[in-house]
C-alpha cells in the first residue's frame, strides 16, 4: 500500500528553492540546513520544475496557491474522479413506499448516471448515511415470546375456473416469530373473522406451538377499538387466545415500528408472491 506524501510547509519550498536556484547549495546541505530529508528536498525540486513556475516565485502567488501547484488540492486523492452522489434523503423517503427496494433505486440512479457507483458501493454509502441518523429504540425479542400477525395489503390473483378464466383475489395472512424471524404465510379468500382465526390456527400448527403473546395489527377483525392504553379486542378472538393459554397485545395505532418484523415479511410477500 502506497503511503501518502507528507506535505512540507510552503515556507520550506521557498527557502529550498532560494538555496537551490540562487545560492546553488547541494541538496545534501539543503537538507541539513532545513532539517528536511534529502528525498523530500529532491521531490520538492522536481515538483517545482514540473509545475512550470518561474523563479523567483511571483509575490501574488500565495502559499495556498503554491501548495496547489506542487501537491494538488488538499484532501483529494490524485487520479480519483468524483462520482455523482445520490440524494440520500430522497432515497430513504422512497424506500418507505410500497414495493420499493434499494436495488430498484440504484437502477434508477444508474439510468441517470451511467458512470455512477456500482450497487455494492451504493448500498454501503447509503448504510453509512443512514447510520448517522438519530437512533431509535432497538427492540429485543425472546424466543417464543411474540407472534406478529397481519394481512398483506396486496392480493394474489388466483384462477378459480380454467374454462372461463375467472380470477379471484386471495388475501395473504402473514405471521412472524419475533425471536427467530421464522415466517408463515397463508392465502385466504377474505380477511373476515373466520379466515383470521383459521390463519392463527394454521400458524400455530406450522410453528408447532403457541407464543406467549399474539401481536396483531389494529384491524377490525381483531381489535374493535384501538387504544394505546386499553384496546378493546374482539371477544371471540380473546376466547381463542384464552383457549390456547396465550394473550393478545395489539400494536399502538399508527406505530409501524411496533410490528417491524411482520411489516418486513409483508414487504417480501408483496414483492415475490
Amino acid at each position: 500500500m502506497e503511503m501518502p506524501t507528507r506535505r512540507p510547509k510552503m515556507r520550506h519550498v521557498r527557502e529550498v528553492m532560494r538555496m537551490h536556484r540562487k545560492a546553488c547549495v547541494p541538496m545534501r546541505e539543503i537538507a541539513r540546513l532545513t532539517g528536511l530529508a534529502r528525498s523530500t528536498v529532491r521531490d520538492m525540486v522536481v515538483r517545482f520544475d514540473r509545475s512550470g513556475l518561474a523563479w523567483p516565485v511571483p509575490s501574488e502567488i500565495s502559499n495556498i496557491d503554491l501548495e496547489g501547484r506542487l501537491y494538488g488540492v488538499s484532501g483529494v486523492k490524485p487520479e480519483r474522479r468524483k462520482l455523482p452522489e445520490p440524494d440520500w434523503p430522497v432515497v430513504a423517503r422512497e424506500l418507505k413506499r410500497k414495493h420499493v427496494t434499494l436495488q430498484l433505486l440504484w437502477k434508477e440512479y444508474r439510468a441517470e448516471h451511467p458512470d455512477g457507483y456500482r450497487y455494492s458501493r451504493f448500498c454501503d454509502l447509503f448504510r453509512r448515511w443512514e447510520g448517522r441518523l438519530p437512533l431509535v429504540m432497538r427492540q429485543s425479542h425472546a424466543g417464543g415470546e411474540k407472534l406478529f400477525l397481519d394481512y398483506a395489503g396486496d392480493t394474489v390473483p388466483v384462477v378459480v375456473d380454467r374454462r372461463t378464466g375467472e380470477v379471484r383475489g386471495a388475501h395473504i395472512f402473514v405471521a412472524v416469530m419475533g425471536g427467530l424471524s421464522l415466517s408463515f404465510a397463508l392465502a385466504t379468500w377474505t380477511e373476515q373473522f373466520h379466515d383470521w382465526i383459521a390463519g392463527n390456527n394454521a400458524a400455530f400448527a406450522f410453528f408447532r406451538g403457541v407464543p406467549e403473546l399474539l401481536v396483531p395489527d389494529n384491524a377490525k377483525v381483531a381489535v374493535i377499538k384501538a387504544c394505546h392504553f386499553d384496546p378493546q379486542v374482539n371477544r371471540s378472538y380473546t376466547d381463542m387466545a384464552r383457549h390456547y393459554g396465550t394473550a393478545i397485545l395489539p400494536t399502538r395505532p399508527r406505530k409501524l415500528r411496533d410490528k417491524a418484523k411482520v411489516e418486513a415479511c409483508v414487504g417480501i410477500v408483496e414483492r415475490w408472491l
